[in-house]
C-alpha cells in the first residue's frame, strides 16, 4: 500500500495527487451541502467572503508544494495560479452574457456553476494529461505553444465585444436535436410536459458554460504549460482558480463594466508568457526565473487594474457592455 502511495504519477507520488482530490471533493461537498443549500440569490458580500476563502486556499496549497517540492515548484505553481485566475476574467463576462441572454435568475445561477464545475474538473485534467504527454515525448511542443499565446494575445489586443451567445452554432445545434422548454421549472435541469421530457434554459446555461470554459482552457492551459511543464502543478493551478471562479462571479458580475480595460493587459500577460521561452533561449538560460515572472505577472495585472479603475472611475454601468 505504501509502495503504492508513494509510487510516482505523471512524476508526482500518488498520495500528493490523492491529497489534492481529497481537498476539492471535500470543498465541492462543503459547497453543496453547507455554504448552498437550496436555490438562493448569492449577495457580494458572501460572494466576496467565499472568494477570498478559495484564494486563500489555493495560495496556501503552495507552501505544501514548496514543502514537498522546492521553492522554484511553489514560485511556478503561485504564478500559473495567478495567470490562471486571470484569465478567467474573460470566462465571468461570457458567462454573465450566457445567463443574460438565457434570463437566468440569480437564484438558480449557483446550481449551473456548481455541476459545471464537476465537468471542468474531468475536462482539463484530460487536456492537461494530454499535454504532458505531449511535452514529454517532444518538448518542441512547447514552442507551439509559445507561438500561440503570442498569437492569441495580438488577437485579443484587435478583438471586438464578446457576441451574443445565444447565436452561437452550439446553441443552434442543441436547439435543433433537443427537445427545449422556454420556461424554467424551479432549479430543475429537465421538466414533463404532457408526458414528454424537456431539457429547460438551466441546462442549455450548464451546457454553454461548460462549452465556454473547453474554449477558453484552449488558451490559458498552454499558458501554465509555458510557465511549468509538471502536469500536477499545471492541473492544481488550473482547479484551484477555477474553484473560486464560481464565488467570485457573483462579486464582479455587478461591476464588471470597472473592467473595460483588462483585455490589454490580459494581452500583454499572454504575449510575455509566451516570449518566455524564446528569451530564456536567447540568453542562454536553463529556464525563465520563476520569480522573474510572477513579478512581471503581478505588475501587468496591476497596471490593467489601475488603469481601468481610474478609466472607468464614476461611470455607471449601462455605459459598458
Amino acid at each position: 500500500m505504501w509502495e503504492f502511495l508513494l509510487s510516482p504519477f505523471l512524476g508526482t507520488a500518488v498520495w500528493m495527487w490523492l491529497t489534492f482530490i481529497t481537498l476539492v471533493l471535500g470543498l465541492l461537498a462543503a459547497d453543496l451541502g453547507l455554504f448552498h443549500r437550496g436555490a438562493r440569490e448569492i449577495g457580494v458580500a458572501e460572494s466576496l467572503r467565499l472568494s477570498a476563502l478559495y484564494i486563500a486556499l489555493g495560495v496556501s496549497f503552495s507552501l505544501f508544494v514548496g514543502y514537498q517540492m522546492g521553492g522554484a515548484a511553489a514560485t511556478s505553481y503561485l504564478t500559473a495560479f495567478v495567470v490562471e485566475k486571470s484569465l478567467s476574467m474573460d470566462n465571468v463576462f461570457v458567462i454573465a452574457l450566457i445567463f443574460s441572454s438565457l434570463a437566468i435568475p440569480p437564484a438558480y445561477q449557483h446550481r449551473v456553476l456548481f455541476w459545471g464545475i464537476l465537468g471542468v474538473i474531468v475536462l482539463r485534467g484530460i487536456m492537461i494529461g494530454l499535454g504532458a504527454a505531449l511535452v514529454a515525448q517532444y518538448h518542441w511542443v512547447l514552442y507551439v505553444f509559445a507561438i500561440f499565446l503570442i498569437f492569441t494575445g495580438i488577437k485579443m489586443l484587435f478583438a471586438g465585444e464578446h457576441s451574443d451567445p445565444a447565436n452561437n452554432p452550439m446553441v443552434r445545434f442543441l436547439k435543433s436535436k433537443m427537445r427545449l422548454t422556454d420556461k424554467l421549472d424551479g432549479e430543475k435541469f429537465f421538466t414533463r410536459k404532457d408526458g414528454v421530457r424537456y431539457a429547460t434554459p438551466l441546462f442549455l446555461a450548464l451546457i454553454m458554460v461548460e462549452t465556454a470554459d473547453l474554449i477558453f482552457a484552449v488558451d490559458s492551459v498552454p499558458a501554465v504549460f509555458a510557465i511549468t511543464a509538471d502536469p500536477f502543478l499545471v492541473y492544481t493551478s488550473n482547479i484551484f482558480a477555477i474553484l473560486g471562479l464560481r464565488a467570485l462571479y457573483f462579486a464582479l458580475s455587478a461591476i464588471l463594466h470597472r473592467f473595460a480595460y483588462m483585455k490589454y493587459a490580459l494581452s500583454a500577460l499572454l504575449i510575455f508568457i509566451g516570449s518566455k521561452l524564446f528569451i530564456a533561449d536567447l540568453m542562454a538560460w536553463d529556464k525563465f526565473p520563476a520569480s522573474v515572472s510572477l513579478g512581471v505577472t503581478f505588475a501587468i495585472l496591476a497596471a490593467g487594474v489601475g488603469v481601468s479603475m481610474w478609466k472607468t472611475r464614476g461611470t455607471p454601468p449601462a455605459a459598458h457592455p
